[in-house]
């Protein structure tokens, strides 16, 4: 025994096999030697009647003065019953981050991971939530223990994306397939919320007491607030007109026109198939929207539409593939930057239309809920329950909102936007309904 300094450790040498020399000065701190000239710091310790070792490190990492003051700090918790050594090897044991990746993503296709209204995620969102996770949550917090994960630490993973340090083109599975992954700050929030979710799935599986992900400010997202006005609306009419001389956009032309017409979102209208379309009872009764199955009520323009369609076409898709097979239109996506790219529309996407047609709706003085009916969202009860009930108010709306833009559509100049509240027009109204009402029955008698 020898008290281990600077001097001793860089001339002990082991020729045929290691050995510990033990220093003098703090019983159980010693100094392995290996014969490769490899120089380790540990200490000895008994806990539970058992003999047990617990490694420091190198020396150069750490030298004589260092190891003696961790060996001081890790005895002490000796004497306080801890066993640093057992500790260490639960914690190598400790699952990281990209195996708990590998748990989720497995649960997630086979359908145990549950999105809105409780139901499994659906593909598209499934699809994406993959990509994140490959492209930034493994490259940044793959390496990293679960249990280590801090706000700091993830708050930083969401400064990294914002500035694009996860950015790269990847290949993906389609031929000649690439993806440009750039990061930016709603990749951020997006990201961030999908390693939430994740973090969330650990909680419950009793890996972490709780979720740091929770509580950390995101940025704020570009907030989608374009809408066509009314001289827009009459400038898509014009270019609608146009582009249907060319015979291979007719199709987008007509997918176009119904999402102005009815709100839906894009996928709703490509995907729509002829067992969701109700003519009777004039509505859309989608089997599976973002919101899982849902009831959209459409205005008779939209009604008169389809049924012209529907003796042309007799395949499952209303809008079907241009070869002959029973699939939907793909070719949306091409089309719409060919037909919009250079006008004075250029920049507006479905989901304009699908906010402008919400707007419209608004300026018309119709009802949040009654919107949110026509829309299909699903925020709260209240909405929820109304829009399984097809009264005539409601159809009423999709009417008016249907004919109101299918007119600015085809160039109508509306002097006013909105209806107006004042007692005249409410009189005005009213007689007008009640003459139709009983003009029938005059007809009858």
């Amino acid at each position: 025994m020898v008290r281990l300094t600077k001097r001793v450790v860089e001339t002990a040498v082991a020729e045929v096999k290691d050995y510990v020399l033990w220093d003098n000065e703090l019983p159980g701190f010693g100094l392995r030697v290996f014969p490769t000239g490899k120089r380790s710091y540990l200490i000895q310790y008994r806990c539970d009647g058992r003999s047990r070792r617990y490694t420091i490190g190198l020396h150069g990492v750490w030298t004589p003065e260092t190891a003696r003051r961790e060996a001081r700090s890790q005895l002490g918790r000796v004497a306080q019953g801890e066993d640093p050594a057992e500790d260490r090897a639960e914690l190598n044991k400790a699952m990281s981050m990209k195996e708990l990746c590998d748990a989720y993503v497995q649960d997630l296709r086979d359908g145990l991971i549950l999105g809105k209204g409780g139901r499994p995620k659906k593909k598209s969102t499934v699809d994406i939530d993959l990509g994140r996770i490959e492209r930034h949550v493994i490259p940044l917090l793959g390496t990293r223990r679960v249990k280590d994960l801090t706000k700091a630490i993830l708050t930083k993973v969401m400064r990294d994306i914002m500035a694009g340090k996860t950015r790269a083109f990847i290949k993906t599975e389609k031929l000649r397939g690439r993806a440009n992954v750039r990061g930016g700050p709603g990749t951020a929030a997006r990201t961030l919320g999908l390693i939430g979710g994740i973090l969330t799935y650990a909680v419950d599986l009793g890996i972490i007491d709780s979720n740091p992900a929770h509580g950390i400010k995101r940025p704020k997202d570009n907030v989608r607030s374009r809408r066509l006005n009314d001289a827009e609306y009459r400038i898509l009419g014009r270019m609608l007109k146009a582009a249907a001389e060319v015979e291979r956009y007719r199709p987008t032309i007509e997918i176009i026109r119904q999402i102005a017409l009815t709100g839906c979102r894009r996928s709703e209208i490509i995907m729509l198939k002829w067992c969701d379309v109700d003519i009777d009872g004039s509505c859309l009764r989608l089997s599976d929207s973002k919101e899982g199955k849902s009831v959209r009520p459409i205005g008779l323009p939209v009604v008169e539409f389809l049924e012209q369609r529907e003796s042309e076409e007799n395949g499952t898709y209303v809008f079907p593939g241009p070869r002959g097979e029973d699939t939907y239109f793909g070719g949306l996506p091409n089309q719409w930057n060919e037909i919009f790219i250079g006008s004075p529309l250029e920049g507006v996407t479905p989901h304009v239309l699908r906010h402008s047609f919400a707007s419209i709706g608004n300026d018309l003085g119709f009802t949040e809920v009654t919107i949110a009916a026509l829309m299909g969202h699903a925020k709260g009860s209240v909405t929820s329950k109304y829009i399984h009930l097809l009264d005539a108010a409601l159809i009423m709306a999709a009417d008016t909102l249907a004919g109101y833009i299918a007119a600015l559509l085809d160039g109508t100049v509306f002097k006013q936007r909105a209806y107006s509240l004042d007692r005249d027009a409410r009189r005005a109204a009213l007689s007008d309904f009640i003459e139709r009402q009983i003009a029938p029955a005059k007809k009858a008698a």
